[in-house]
């Protein structure tokens, strides 16, 4: 289901926050819950992994991350602001010791001049730490391939923060 790249990540990920004894959340949008697939596939994860927030439209975001509508009406759902509002209700509404949250246009449509297709903004931070934001520009290749570079750039930002 998973690249090699993606399962091989993941596994040094577990093996990480195992070795640190941390808990981990995800708090998606444009991938739809595969980050939190990605982790789960590999057999054992329950110990590292506690939950997943996918939260594909506003209100989810709202609703299950506390992002305020401030946020999504002044920024957009697609922004630095809400990447990193989201990452820090996946904390606040979970067990976890860290967090990554991704937003972004997958494709093939939906897609602006001001925010193009392959445009994600993704965040990650620890408890009690500070959070890091990447805005990442995928290009319009293709929904399938920006939402494995999602995956990807944010399974490597989760490592900056373990």
């Amino acid at each position: 289901m998973f690249s090699d790249q993606i399962i091989n990540l993941a596994n040094e990920i577990l093996d990480r926050c195992r070795a640190e004894k941390l808990h981990l959340a995800t708090a998606e949008s444009c991938t739809g819950g595969m980050i939190i697939g990605a982790l789960t596939e590999i057999a054992g994860s329950s110990d590292v992994v506690d939950r997943g927030f996918i939260t594909y439209t506003n209100q989810a975001k709202m609703d299950m991350l506390g992002v305020s509508t401030d946020t999504l009406n002044t920024y957009g759902a697609v922004s630095e602001e809400t990447a990193r509002a989201m990452v820090l209700g996946a904390l606040n509404h979970s067990a976890a010791d860290i967090a990554v949250s991704v937003t972004g246009i997958a494709g093939p449509g939906g897609g602006s001049k001001e925010k193009p297709v392959g445009l994600v903004h993704m965040a990650a931070a620890k408890r009690n730490g500070k959070t890091i934001h990447e805005k990442h520009n995928f290009g319009d290749i293709g929904r399938q391939k920006v939402r494995e570079a999602t995956i990807i750039a944010a399974l490597t930002l989760i490592k900056q923060v373990i």
